[in-house]
């Protein structure tokens, strides 16, 4: 697993780094590029606020008044002061953020063949223009992968075999029923990938999958959980 600072940025044609909110949020995608960050090393604690939350259920979404309510260090509280800004920057550009304290994700089992969870790897789609904004404050985070170091699981053999045996139904139905249940979106890492982990504290711009899109959207997955570690996640 690599670290975007781990090497040369040269060695990464999918990820684009920015110094500040206004690049993440200008910069265009081109070509392989699908993915940008806005690459921070923040100062506070954040484990002070994740041991201060409550955890009602295994992802619990915390509002700005849960962060002002508590009694922090001062570094406690300059951790606060990042998280509230970047709630506002990306409130203010119309996006609708949400802060989550976060155990697990569910999983899904119903297959032993085809996992349609988000640790699986994925992509976002969306009907209008939009991306996916993610920041990890605090715990395990996610993984990004290049396009041309995956393949579409529905476009295995043995894979689309069972999933049209699944089926079950007319050939001119089984395209619509990949889609409808979101088969399409999952990718396979290929023997020789390089994953990129997201790392904590930097602020990312991932391309989904959408009509106005002009490259291929990120390919993504949400990380196993270090034992008895929630994970602080922005996400919108």
């Amino acid at each position: 697993m690599s670290f975007l600072s781990d090497y040369p940025l040269s060695d990464y044609p999918q990820v684009g780094v920015v110094s500040s909110f206004s690049g993440l949020l200008h910069t265009e995608f081109s070509g392989p590029m699908n993915a940008l960050c806005w690459q921070r090393s923040l100062a506070g604690d954040f484990k002070e606020i994740v041991s201060q939350l409550q955890l009602e259920e295994d992802i619990t979404e915390i509002s700005a008044e849960d962060l002002l309510a508590l009694s922090l260090s001062e570094q406690g509280n300059t951790a606060r002061e990042i998280i509230l800004n970047d709630l506002q920057l990306l409130t203010g550009c119309g996006a609708l953020p949400s802060l989550n304290l976060l155990k697990c994700y569910e999983k899904d089992e119903e297959l032993d063949f085809f996992s349609t969870d988000v640790y699986s790897y994925h992509v976002d789609r969306s009907p209008i223009g939009t991306d996916t904004f993610l920041c990890t404050y605090h715990g395990a985070a996610s993984d990004i992968i290049a396009n041309d170091q995956v393949t579409q699981k529905i476009l295995i053999p043995e894979i689309r075999e069972k999933l049209r045996r699944l089926h079950d139904g007319p050939e001119a139905e089984f395209e619509d029923f990949l889609k409808e249940c979101f088969f399409d979106l999952h990718y396979q890492a290929q023997p020789d990938a390089q994953p990129v982990n997201l790392g904590n504290g930097h602020l990312w711009r991932l391309a989904v999958d959408h009509p106005q899109q002009k490259v291929l959207p990120c390919v993504h997955r949400a990380p196993a959980e270090n034992e008895g570690e929630y994970r602080l996640l922005l996400i919108c």
